[in-house]
């Protein structure tokens, strides 16, 4: 997956999102202070806001330009937002699939993160590392082509950071899906990515390898 957008621009309150980044890493890094502009260039991306200008890519096929606007659930991305945003009303198991696109290579996703004996379970019932696996299983089984991940440690305790870390990892290396990631934490970046962007006041100040 190769993922251009170019001259992306969006007024915020505190500053202007002006954004031109070029990345076809397995694993690519979001990566800046809080209020940087990350998760608003998350949500452009997967088409959950519009720029007010410039041109969104992903291998080839353009969602977003000059006249040009592909809707958040044709854009064939995984999103998942910091507040998980699982649905309270629904089990587990109905909140894994629900958007899903086959339930047939839904293993491997229940296998890696290992919620199966979550199923049954409702939302209310999990401590703050399985929602986090259940909310990544969820996006992943949309069978995106690009997932977004905006801070997916987010309000995990430190004692289950580092185990929750390892389930993110084993997505990584085992249901391979170009994955752009949202921290200000240097460690998940060196544990995960392969490359980093640094993002501030709503521009790219550093792209590089890792």
């Amino acid at each position: 997956m190769t993922l251009i957008v170019r001259d992306l621009v969006l007024p915020l309150a505190d500053f202007t999102l002006d954004v031109s980044l070029k990345t076809s890493r397995g694993a690519t890094a979001l990566y800046g202070p809080s209020g940087a502009g990350k998760t608003t260039l998350l949500e452009l991306i997967a088409g959950i806001r519009r720029p007010r200008s410039g041109r969104i890519e992903m291998d080839g096929r353009v969602v977003c330009d000059d006249g040009v606007w592909i809707p958040p659930r044709h854009r064939r991305v995984g999103y998942m937002p910091q507040d998980d945003a699982l649905f309270p009303h629904l089990s587990v198991r109905q909140n894994v699939f629900y958007g899903a696109a086959s339930a047939v290579e839904a293993g491997d996703v229940i296998e890696v993160l290992e919620i199966g004996t979550l199923f049954d379970r409702r939302v209310q019932r999990l401590s703050g590392g399985e929602r986090k696996r259940v909310a990544l299983a969820r996006a992943l089984l949309t069978r995106p082509d690009l997932l977004l991940l905006d801070e997916p440690l987010a309000g995990v305790d430190l004692a289950l950071r580092d185990r929750v870390l390892e389930y993110l990892v084993r997505v990584r290396d085992e249901l391979p899906v170009p994955t752009i990631y949202v921290t200000h934490h240097m460690q998940e970046v060196e544990a995960i990515c392969e490359e980093i962007v640094v993002l501030e006041r709503g521009r790219v100040v550093e792209q590089r390898e890792l």
